[in-house]
């Protein structure tokens, strides 16, 4: 049974049987209260005149020779705590008073390697929840460069009666976005949540870290599998004042419920996020920035949702918040398996398709599947091609048709994908494995053809590139699939495509290949299979 839909503008799998989460997922009830308390009546001023005890305006540490007897000269009781508490050695400033680095915007990493803007938006998490009301921040020196903190609503429902896939506020991540100055700075907070510092730039290397302070609110903490051990984990599960708990790995950032967490992940948060980083990185082997040395700092987001079973949007990959899909994204051995392996695949094929080298129009839900392909056969799974038998229906569908159509005019996007697996396989099987990761980085290294309904244009470059990094001639083969398939093409792609396809842009293909003077392959590669 073949699983993929579209659905507005989302891509999402369906399951046989699902239902929507109905209870709200609460903070626990025995969270502990914030280190210090703020009172939005106390004085600002009196906080300013502290600020002369700390080393810099982020009051992430004491000046040399201040002593407890100082103490008596504080103005406020918010720094005075501070300060008693850090003289004591006992002020927890883990996550409290700890320094962000920049990462490269989604934006600029995007144009850089020819993608879209899809990766995660709340890279620097903080650990800290802050409750609806006010609080006060403080940033130290901060080189000019502008951060703001993020608070998104993760468990945000659609109002009672109303149903969760019409919602009439979207199926988005909302959330509040507070602007932060170097030093003291006194917020609200609407609704209350985990707190994120936003802090992007487009000379990341060159930005300098920023220490931001957190004296009120409440610890969270998140899990880094680059210093965590599953103690850690169910530690952070035990002690989680909020109903989400945040975790990342070196391709993977996370956002799901504590409650689904301790159902399905309880001693496993290593396993957890080392498969997604497996997953991840497969993606990236294929695409090339393994091998080119392009990985990027920047992770994707995975997050709960409570409108729809699974789609991918701009602030990344978004899963149902229930039982039966919780487990297929929780549990580390269920991630990498089958259906759920398919679907993370897929989700985060959209973010790494290249845009519009490989995703003109009709390449939306094919592109992305050359990535779900690769992964999740790489993980050991059955190739989904083989076992829906696209193979067969793609010949007939697209090679047989009468009269002849371009493999854009197919209506099954699964044989659509069947001729861009079929060029992994046989370079695959004939020592040339990083096929395709050469094919994307001749076209990051240069201009896409066109755009829109000019777009067709990267259909002819991508032919010519493949022929040049193969070192051979592969005309045959974009025949049979129906690439050089002259006329008008009209295609329905979460938009209308009308293609002029003119016997000039063949030629002019053709030709580019000719010249070459490329030796045919040995077989015929439409009868490629795993």
């Amino acid at each position: 049974m073949k699983r993929l839909y579209v659905f507005g503008v989302v891509t999402v799998l369906t399951l046989t049987h699902w239902a929507f989460a109905q209870a709200a997922v609460e903070p626990p009830a025995n969270a502990p209260a914030a280190t210090v308390q703020w009172d939005a009546g106390q004085d600002r001023e009196a906080l300013q005149a502290d600020m002369v005890f700390f080393t810099g305006p982020g009051c992430t540490e004491l000046k040399p020779g201040v002593q407890k007897k100082d103490l008596d000269a504080f103005q406020s009781d918010l720094l005075r705590t501070v300060a008693s508490d850090m003289l004591n050695g006992t002020y927890d400033a883990t996550y409290r008073a700890a320094a962000y680095e920049a990462y490269p915007s989604p934006r600029a990493l995007g144009l850089t390697l020819k993608l879209g803007n899809g990766f995660s938006r709340y890279e620097n998490i903080t650990g800290i929840c802050l409750e609806p009301g006010e609080h006060v921040v403080f940033v130290g020196r901060t080189g000019g460069k502008a951060l703001s903190l993020l608070i998104p609503d993760w468990t945000r429902k659609p109002a009672a009666g109303i149903k969760p896939t019409e919602d009439p506020n979207g199926w988005g991540l909302h959330k509040q976005r507070i602007a932060l100055e170097e030093g003291m700075n006194v917020i609200t907070v609407n609704k209350g949540g985990n707190v994120y510092v936003s802090y992007f730039d487009d000379q990341a290397d060159l930005a300098p870290r920023v220490p931001v302070h957190f004296p009120t609110g409440r610890v969270n903490g998140f899990f880094d599998l680059s210093k965590h051990t599953n103690e850690d984990w169910d530690r952070l599960l035990d002690e989680a004042v909020s109903p989400i708990m945040d975790a990342r790995g070196r391709h993977i950032q996370v956002a799901y419920p504590v409650e689904w967490f301790n159902v399905y992940t309880r001693g496993k948060g290593v396993e957890l996020i080392r498969n997604y980083d497996t997953l991840l990185n497969h993606h990236y082997t294929l695409m090339g920035l393994v091998k080119y040395d392009k990985v990027p700092r920047n992770r994707i987001l995975a997050r709960v949702n409570f409108n729809y079973y699974m789609f991918r949007d701009g602030d990344g990959v978004a899963y149902l918040g229930n039982r039966g899909t919780m487990r297929m994204v929780a549990d580390p051995e269920v991630v990498i398996s089958g259906d759920p392996c398919w679907g993370f695949s897929h989700e985060t094929g959209h973010v790494l398709q290249m845009n519009p080298q490989m995703t003109w129009g009709g390449m939306t839900e094919v592109s992305c599947n050359i990535f779900s392909m690769y992964t999740v056969t790489g993980m050991g799974n059955e190739s989904r091609l083989h076992a829906q038998k696209n193979y067969a229906s793609a010949r007939k569908n697209i090679i047989e048709a009468s009269p002849r159509i371009s493999f854009l005019e197919c209506q099954d996007v699964f044989d659509r994908l069947v001729p861009f697996w079929q060029l992994h396989l046989y370079f695959s099987r004939n020592g040339r494995p990083d096929f395709y990761a050469d094919v994307m980085e001749q076209m990051r290294n240069r201009p896409d053809a066109g755009r829109r309904n000019a777009s067709i244009l990267n259909q002819f470059e991508f032919v010519k590139i493949c022929c040049d990094v193969a070192g051979l001639d592969l005309t045959d083969f974009f025949e049979a699939w129906g690439f050089f398939k002259v006329g008008q093409v009209a295609v329905k792609d979460y938009g209308d495509y009308e293609y002029n396809i003119t016997q000039s842009m063949v030629d002019e293909t053709r030709s580019y290949i000719a010249d070459k003077k490329y030796r045919k392959p040995a077989e015929d590669l439409t009868l490629v299979e795993d």
